[in-house]
């Protein structure tokens, strides 16, 4: 702004002693001081209000009016409230310096002079940053990008002090201006945004988090060429990227709020190309994975390998083993404010649960799942490859652990893709590994807020593979381990190829039904006996099968005399019919205690 504009205003109550051909000078910010030497908090173009509590007498004029002209202010205004007229000492020095001088009525506090100037002058920078955007933006959409997020998010940060973030829907950092987003709060915030979005709140949703209050805006290109919008919002709330801004939007006016909405428009061109560039690693997953189902030869899947792994793994050199993934969102009929948040969102009525397309959600949330926490930016997920098929998801990630070289096209299928064993490659240095509780830990919160109370999702891994003959049993074996992963209680579940060696991997699927009758028939005598003579049976019973059947260690462990310990697990035997001498009997009683 100018100064000209200020004397215009006359709630300010400002009335010119000097500098009138200097009015047009331009305002760049205010400060309020009574320091006699303010120069260390000057940068130039302020607007300087003081009270003059620093004068004594009038040889201090001349020194504070040439510290201020030389650190370029725009202008000087004194308060008549400490000393009534301004001195006339005062008014010299700044006609000599060249300083425009006003004078502030006793009745108008500086607190008022600040506000008006901070306002006026952010709205001239909002106008002047929106046509940066317009322009970036246009440039964005016809040619490719300049910078990414980032540039403009430097605008936001220069222009207007606005520290904002390019979040993912798990709260990973795709970008930012300054210093990182801590990880733990980026996951909190976008815990935030999903349960909001769910609700069909329109943002900026509001978050407040350790005191700090941020502003959350969607990411969604609605310009032209964009992607239709999701029918229901379940179909897009596990992908779409946010902006996170560290300052509450509510009270912003219009023209602000639309800057906003034009920066997440600009991010979301941005995120349209990262998506165009996932292509070629979802079509090799593709083709993969129809080759692997349908039993293709292992030689033509060894093949299809080789040219996916300088694509995954650019410049690596050598054969990759691999790992397989497997994800599923399912979604149950919604409830009432669910359906009515969706038809707030697509203003329409919300499709049931069965006819949301459950398949390309679980594919883009599984490639942000498999992005290392630790990595920012929009292209840190390139060495995963991601397909879906019907409600599934499935991913082949390659783990650069092996050492030796690529096969050449006439090697045997078998020895294609590396010679090691499995086990050697699972204790490779490093352990490259995925694991299924690892993958979800830095997630679970954002996405149990995003599946709210209709959503749940499962994921399997595989064990490490580095031939084609063994990627056909590592897709059954993620499936096997999601299937676990489903069968256990939470929005958020998985399960490794370790689990599927032990009985936990049958006793998820005993019906519910079959399962009480098998404990009651076992254990419902021991309960009932322990309750009216606190024998402690079921104790014992457990310390006996984990001691596997030792009467010394079992006895030493209770702290029994062995022909107490016999006598109840004689008691045991008489109560159940049963025979802990015999293998059979154990195994059952084990089981037992594991279900109930």
């Amino acid at each position: 702004m100018r100064l000209r504009a200020l004397l215009e205003t006359d709630a300010l109550g400002l009335r010119l002693l000097g500098g009138e051909d200097e009015l047009d000078r331009t305002v760049r910010g205010v400060m309020t001081t009574d320091l006699r030497d303010p120069s260390r908090y000057l940068s130039g173009g302020e607007l300087v209000l003081t009270g003059l509590a620093w004068r004594r007498d009038a040889a201090d004029s001349e020194p504070f009016v040439r510290i201020l002209a030389g650190a370029g202010v725009a202008g000087l205004a004194a308060g008549e409230a400490e000393l009534g007229d301004i001195p006339a000492d005062l008014v010299e020095a700044c006609l000599h310096h060249r300083l425009p001088l006003f004078a502030v009525h006793e009745t108008v506090a500086f607190a008022t002079i600040t506000e008006h100037v901070v306002r006026q002058v952010s709205g001239e920078r909002a106008g002047d940053l929106a046509a940066v955007v317009d322009r970036h933006r246009r440039l964005m959409t016809a040619g490719p990008a300049g910078g990414g997020p980032e540039v403009v998010l430097d605008l936001l940060t220069s222009d207007l002090d606005l520290r904002a973030w390019v979040l993912s829907p798990t709260g990973r950092q795709i970008a930012g201006a300054g210093e990182p987003l801590p990880g733990p709060l980026g996951a909190t915030l976008a815990g935030h945004h999903l349960a909001a979005t769910r609700t069909g709140r329109r943002g900026p949703h509001r978050a407040s988090v350790a005191g700090t209050t941020y502003s959350l805006f969607p990411i969604r290109n609605t310009g032209r060429g964009a992607v239709p919008a999701a029918r229901d919002v379940r179909e897009s709330v596990l992908s779409d990227w946010l902006l996170a801004v560290e300052a509450d939007a509510s009270d912003w006016p219009a023209p602000r709020l639309d800057l906003l909405q034009g920066v997440t428009q600009l991010i979301a061109v941005e995120r349209d190309r990262r998506d165009a560039a996932r292509t070629v690693r979802r079509r090799l997953a593709q083709e993969v994975l129809e080759l692997v189902q349908t039993g293709a030869a292992p030689a033509e899947i060894a093949a299809r390998l080789r040219v996916a792994a300088p694509v995954l793994l650019p410049g690596l050199g050598v054969a990759p083993q691999w790992q397989v993934v497997v994800a599923r969102v399912d979604w149950t009929a919604p409830e009432a404010a669910s359906a009515q948040g969706s038809a707030v969102i697509t203003g329409s009525t919300a499709p049931a649960a069965g006819e949301i397309a459950s398949g390309p959600v679980a594919q883009a949330l599984l490639e942000e799942i498999l992005v290392d926490p630790a990595v920012s930016g929009p292209d840190s997920a390139d060495r995963i490859a991601v397909a879906h098929t019907g409600e599934e998801a499935i991913a082949l990630v390659p783990l650069p652990a092996l050492t030796a070289p690529l096969p050449e096209a006439g090697e045997e299928a078998g020895q294609g893709l590396g010679a090691e064993s499995d086990e050697d490659a699972e204790t490779a240095d490093g352990d490259p590994a995925l694991h299924a509780d690892a993958l979800l830990a830095a997630v679970r919160e954002p996405l149990s807020a995003g599946l709210a109370d209709d959503g749940r999702l499962t994921l399997g891994v595989s064990a490490a593979v580095h031939s084609a003959e063994g990627l056909r049993g590592a897709l059954e074996e993620a499936r096997h381990a999601r299937r676990v992963a489903a069968a256990r209680p939470g929005r958020v579940c998985a399960a490794g190829h370790h689990e599927l060696a032990s009985h936990v991997l049958l006793l998820p699927f005993v019906p519910d039904d079959v399962r009480r009758a098998f404990t009651a028939r076992l254990l419902d005598p021991l309960r009932d006996y322990d309750r009216r003579h606190r024998a402690e049976l079921i104790e014992t019973l457990e310390a006996f099968l984990d001691c596997d059947g030792s009467w010394t260690r079992c006895a030493a462990r209770l702290h029994l005399h062995v022909n107490t310990l016999r006598y109840r697990v004689g008691r045991i035997e008489q109560l159940t019919g049963r025979d802990l001498s015999r293998l059979e009997d154990k195994l059952d009683f084990f089981l037992a205690l594991r279900m109930s």
